[in-house]
């Protein structure tokens, strides 16, 4: 892509209708809010296209804006008489004085949006209808980027350009999300395999690393996908990422470089790495872990053995049997027995740190994200109340393969996650959560995500869960989702002032979430295969080497 950059709207102070007249109203629609108009079949109007008419509202005229939810194509002749296969249609069309031939019409019914309010700083709804007769124009493109995203204009809050209106050629209606309404009341990106979800997330982690936002970003990479980020350094792309001494710095964690600080566990954490523990292990575990927790920051699973002795006695067949599940659990390179004390290199401002899980079990990567998360929120709690001032600045994180951390069932990371996106908004913790099951996230986590990126779902189970839990879209483009192509989305909630049907812009770094070649990998490793295999006929043995020949 190229290192141009769109230049946001800067008010809202554009005509609503463009000059193109796209059809005229014929009647209301079956809802209150919707009416149809007619339009000639050489003017392309799609599903998802947005329209304007005008109405008074309380003696004011109004330009009202509306969203086209469906298309039908007409001849425009009488179904009574071409029902008698002896007419011929163009005497019909004759007779009425309407054209024939490949002349058609369509019939177009929209839903009202509502008028802008500059006062509410939103739409609202009219509820007052177009007269029939009356003209019906497309919305103008600068119109529709000022109003369509929930965004100050004035301020210099920090804006995520994510591509462009999808019923538009691209470029021309730009669609901007404002990165401090996502970022604090959390983000769903939510797509079937293929539809573009880590391209979409890394979009927006571009748009948050630049110098307009410099954000402190985490990113938790279970697939090692998003390794491609450090693009973003490089000189190709300073027109878009630097400024002046700024470039994002771009942590990847390689995934024998992440471990798990015994100290940052807690009791439950301990316990769900045991197999099977009794009652009386878990007493003893229980005070075991509350006496060392209270005297140290440093532990290791040998302090955690020797005081489980500690406290039930030196021949205790309890603390053997701990001890022996303790040691298989917490023996382990990934746990280490300083707690982390400086967080300042995994989060910071104009840093992405992404941690690469792919070499790590789905039951660790939860407690990973346990251990980290609950670390980071505890730190930004004593943050805000002015106990520390180490992590004074607002987080995001991103938890790519959502439905692992977050799932419709036990995982250790699930509740941290609850309690971060129910109550990270007033600490300045946010989450994006992205997935592409969102029938197997667990229900209130999805539906505390207060903006919405979905793309191409086809699964019937997955499409109910996002009806249920994503408020903000409408039946009607909800009902796009089987349809989109990659790269296409619907955008909703928070950080809109109404639904938009968006196409995904190109990334400027490289994408590292490409599927195999499955064919061509197979190819290349039949040949490397059979050179092999000849170069251990032919190079067997050197030329001047002396062979036994002597028959077995």
């Amino acid at each position: 892509m190229s290192g141009d950059v769109p230049t946001p709207p800067t008010s809202r102070d554009v005509a609503a209708a463009s000059e193109t007249v796209v059809g005229t109203v014929e009647k209301p629609g079956d809802s209150a809010d919707e009416f149809q108009f007619i339009f000639p079949s050489e003017i392309d109007v799609r599903t998802g296209e947005f329209v304007v008419y005008d109405t008074v509202v309380e003696g004011e005229q109004r330009d009202v804006l509306a969203r086209v939810t469906t298309t039908e194509q007409e001849r425009g002749l009488p179904g009574d008489f071409l029902a008698d296969p002896a007419v011929e249609p163009d005497e019909i069309a004759g007779a009425l004085g309407v054209p024939s031939g490949d002349v058609e019409i369509d019939r177009v019914t929209a839903r009202t949006v509502g008028y802008f309010d500059e006062d509410m700083e939103t739409f609202t709804n009219p509820r007052s209808l177009p007269d029939p007769g009356s003209r019906v124009h497309l919305a103008d493109d600068e119109f529709l980027e000022a109003v369509l995203p929930n965004a100050d204009w004035q301020s210099d809050s920090g804006l995520a350009h994510v591509g462009w209106l999808l019923n538009r050629p691209a470029g021309d209606a730009n669609v901007f999300l404002p990165i401090d309404d996502f970022s604090s009341t959390h983000l769903a990106i939510l797509a079937s395999t293929g539809s573009g979800k880590s391209y979409t997330a890394s979009v927006i982690i571009e748009e948050m690393m630049r110098p307009e936002s410099r954000a402190a970003m985490l990113v938790f990479d279970p697939h090692g996908e998003y390794d491609t980020l450090p693009d973003m350094r490089k000189d190709e792309h300073a027109s878009v990422f630097s400024d002046g001494d700024y470039t994002p710095e771009v942590n990847i964690i390689q995934p024998d470089e992440i471990n798990i600080a015994i100290p940052d566990l807690n009791y439950g954490d301990l316990l769900a790495l045991l197999d099977g523990p009794s009652d009386r292990m878990k007493y003893v575990l229980h005070e075991t872990w509350r006496n060392l927790q209270e005297e140290s920051n440093d532990i290791s699973v040998h302090d955690i053995v020797a005081e489980c002795y500690h406290v039930d006695g030196e021949d205790s067949d309890t603390a053997s049997a701990l001890e022996w599940r303790l040691q298989r659990a917490l023996g382990r390179d990934l746990f280490v027995r300083a707690a982390r004390e400086e967080l300042t290199d995994l989060v910071a401002p104009g840093q992405v740190t992404v941690l690469k899980l792919n070499r790590l079990s789905e039951e660790d990567q939860q407690m990973l994200a346990a251990a980290l998360l609950r670390k980071l929120y505890e730190a930004r709690e004593r943050a805000m109340r002015g106990d520390d001032d180490r992590l004074d600045f607002p987080l995001f994180t991103l938890l790519e393969e959502g439905h692992r951390f977050a799932p419709d069932g036990n995982a250790r990371s699930l509740g941290i996650l609850r309690t971060i996106l129910s109550e990270g908004r007033k600490f300045g913790f946010g989450v994006g959560i992205i997935s592409q099951r969102p029938s197997k996230l667990d229900a209130d986590v999805l539906s505390q995500c207060g903006t919405q990126v979905i793309m191409q779902i086809q699964n019937p189970n997955d499409q109910q869960a996002i009806r249920q839990s994503v408020e903000s879209a409408g039946e009607d483009v909800l009902d796009e989702l089987p349809g989109l192509t990659p790269g296409q989305a619907v955008i909703a909630g928070d950080a809109m002032n109404t639904p938009v049907l968006a196409r995904i812009r190109e990334r400027h770094t490289r994408h590292g979430a490409e599927s195999l070649a499955a064919t061509q990998e197979w190819r290349d490793s039949w040949d490397e295969y059979r050179e092999e295999q000849e170069r251990g006929v032919t190079e067997a043995y050197d030329d001047d080497e002396e062979v036994d020949d002597t028959p077995l």
